[in-house]
């Protein structure tokens, strides 16, 4: 098999592996809840499957509050910006895949310029702020075959500062209702 058809069928396995994952977490998302006895280690498993879906946004933010209030909020979030990192592969890799199914949309063609221009630091960016869709960041950083390393470290510490908002919010709440 030639060079080309060979990426070709990887780039198709990545894709249906994606969206295989997406499926199946969906599927399981009510049993996550039962990884958090499991501390830290269970914030970064959870953490990995709720930002792993393609799109459709599973709720890892409000754990990470939740368990900021129970753990330690700067070792919540360093589990859970891990794990939401990782997660996160799966955008980059559909992208990286050929999957364009972003291109013809109107505010596409300012992200790629973002991207092109400041590369990681748009990745810091919408990977710090709460939003659902930055699986589109994702997609276009694969698209635009940005290194998976360089975007997996733009994509990590975005989401540990993000975390760290929610883990010591989680806190700080806790502490207005005493047991």
């Amino acid at each position: 098999m030639d060079n080309k058809r060979q990426m070709k069928v990887v780039r198709l396995l990545m894709l249906v592996f994606v969206i295989a994952l997406t499926i199946f977490i969906i599927l399981i998302r009510d049993k996550l809840r039962g990884f958090e006895e499991y501390g830290y280690p269970g914030i970064f498993f959870i953490s990995i499957l709720a930002n792993a879906t393609i799109i459709i946004p599973v709720p890892g933010v409000v754990l990470t509050a939740a368990m900021g209030a129970v753990f330690n909020p700067f070792w919540v979030a360093v589990a859970a910006g891990s794990g939401a990192a990782i997660g996160e592969l799966t955008g980059y890799l559909a992208g990286y895949s050929g999957a364009a199914v972003i291109e013809n949309k109107s505010w596409h063609d300012r992200l790629v310029k973002w991207m092109e221009r400041f590369g990681g630091i748009t990745i810091l960016i919408l990977a710090t702020i709460p939003n659902p869709l930055f699986d589109l960041a994702g997609i276009t950083a694969g698209v635009l075959k940005m290194s998976w390393y360089r975007y997996l470290f733009w994509c990590w510490l975005g989401k540990i500062l993000k975390m760290l908002m929610f883990a010591y919010g989680g806190a700080i709440i806790a502490t207005q209702f005493p047991k």
